[in-house]
């Protein structure tokens, strides 16, 4: 059923709008309306009503007063509004020449550093240099004289062997052991160089630290390095800045509340999940990888021929790269799998590091391989000695140090002991420390969990802390890089299967296979 249309009077009309050509004379009071003579006896029969006359001065009292108002108030505060923005402009231009100024004189403050710093390395090469250069010509010098007493002397044996007699002959013999022995070569000075691979991190903790807030929301980036912490996970930072040295001290906050940013039922069982740089994360289960988004949607599938055993994600391209139960090494490029090369043994476990190798894991040693399957280093044991790596189960490198972390589930068939542990080692695959899941008594909390020790999965998040998955005791810990006990950051009532960190340090946990949680532990 149609609406019937209400008839609106327009500013300066004088005719009804009810009553075509009357000419309106009184204003209804109960409607607020202006009326025709007519309208009195139909639409406002009985409604209080009253001539224009009677109204227009308490109108035009009105009308006097907005202008007062608007002229001495609103018009005095709309002035200096548009006063001030002139001095908002120029401060807003002042503010960010002298941010600008800062960060040129900050940047060209670090070139002279990083000039004086090479220029003092290469004062040391060039000592050395000579140092050694010295060292080498002296033991020339005495190679050549000894040279030329051995030719003496073989000299003086022929001719005692010719003409001498035998006083001389036995006089000669006792000299050829006695007379001349040859130089000793001369240790020289060493020195080794090895560049660092990811500066980036470093980069910004020297630049300084940028705040910016806008809308009420701060967001601070750089310098976010946790060294100590006190008993509830509390770490701090001091820092230079400024031209004259002042120091101020800057926070790198662990939550004492774990933040779950995301909660989600995956459409798929995950066993390995891996963040990729745009809010995405590639799992695998069995034959199966899948890309998930931020909410759990699938956005591609790729199954397969072989049970998958691992993956890992490439820093430096952003490829997943996957090992199988047929030892292969495989590259995801353009969505589909690359073999690269194949393994002897059966690999277990891989990770791709910032610079561009694979580490595999295998029973008995991980193994460092170029792109191309040329071996660069390997833990295995030579002889009976006890591998350091026994049952291989996951492996991530720190983007700070490089050092490596590997879960090793140590079976007793592989010449373990049965206790699961994490070994960290540096980037030579030398030992550092092994953490076998102890929490220390001060660290007060209700859920420190009595289950066995049992890390599934490991990971390092971008200040090099290390964040391990402990399955039996549903929960997730933080270790600082130096294998030092942070905190748990949370703990589930299911089992912690899989962890991956994404590139703003949100962890992505899988709890039982499928339920996933994107958890905030930190801030500033």
């Amino acid at each position: 059923m149609a609406t019937a249309k209400i008839p609106i009077r327009t500013k300066g009309q004088t005719t009804c709008v009810h009553h075509k050509g009357k000419q309106l004379e009184f204003c209804c009071e109960k409607c607020q309306e202006l009326v025709c003579p007519k309208c009195l006896s139909s639409i406002h029969k009985n409604h209080p009503v009253c001539e224009f006359s009677e109204i227009t001065p308490q109108k035009k009292q009105d009308i006097k007063n907005f202008i007062d108002r608007t002229e001495q108030n609103d018009q005095v505060q709309i002035g200096k509004y548009i006063t001030s923005t002139d001095t908002l402009l120029r401060d807003n231009d002042s503010t960010f020449e002298k941010l600008s100024h800062q960060l040129r004189m900050q940047t060209d403050k670090l070139k002279q550093d990083l000039d004086m710093l090479t220029a003092e390395t290469l004062s040391l090469y060039q000592k050395m240099k000579e140092d050694n250069s010295k060292l080498i010509q002296k033991y020339k010098q005495d190679l050549e004289m000894y040279d030329k007493q051995l030719k003496q002397q073989i000299q003086e044996c022929k001719t005692a062997l010719q003409k001498g007699s035998d006083l001389n002959i036995y006089d000669t013999r006792c000299e050829i052991d006695s007379q001349i022995h040859l130089p000793v070569k001369p240790v020289l000075g060493n020195v080794s160089f090895t560049s660092n691979k990811n500066p980036q991190g470093h980069l910004k903790l020297a630049l300084g630290k940028v705040i910016i807030s806008c809308q009420g929301q701060t967001s601070t980036d750089q310098d976010r390095s946790v060294s100590t912490s006190d008993g509830q996970g509390q770490s701090f930072t001091q820092q230079q800045s400024g031209d004259k040295g002042k120091k101020t001290v800057t926070r790198y906050k662990l939550l004492s509340e774990t933040k779950v940013v995301e909660e989600w039922e995956s459409p798929c069982n995950i066993c390995s999940i891996c963040p990729t740089t745009d809010n995405q994360a590639w799992t695998r289960y069995y034959k199966a990888l899948t890309l998930l988004d931020r909410k759990g949607t699938v956005i591609q599938n790729i199954t397969h021929k072989a049970w998958i055993n691992d993956i890992s994600l490439s820093p430096t391209t952003h490829r997943l790269w996957v090992c199988d139960t047929k030892h292969n090494i495989l590259e995801l490029v353009s969505g589909q799998l690359t073999h690269r090369f194949r393994t002897k043994e059966n690999p277990m476990c891989l990770f791709v590091t910032a610079s561009n190798h694979v580490i595999v894991g295998m029973v008995k040693h991980i193994s460092k391989f170029t792109t191309q399957f040329q071996m660069v280093l390997t833990t295995k044991a030579v002889g009976t000695g006890k591998p350091l790596v026994c049952t291989p189960h996951r492996i991530t490198e720190c983007p700070v140090t490089q050092n490596f972390a590997v879960i090793d589930f140590s079976n007793r068939d592989d010449g373990g002991d049965g206790n699961k542990h994490v070994v960290v080692m540096d980037t030579n695959f030398k030992e550092l420390f092994v953490y076998r899941g102890d929490i220390p008594s001060t660290y007060k909390t209700s859920q420190t969990g009595g289950e066995p020790f049992n890390p599934r999965s490991v990971v390092y998040d971008s200040m090099g802390n290390l964040i391990i998955g402990d399955c039996n005791n549903h929960r997730v810990l933080l270790l600082s890089g130096g294998g030092e006990f942070l905190k748990i950051i949370y703990t589930d009532i299911y089992w912690t299967w899989a962890v991956g960190v994404d590139r703003e340090d949100v962890l992505w946990v899988v709890f039982c296979g499928g339920n996933v949680k994107l958890l905030q532990y930190s801030g500033m």
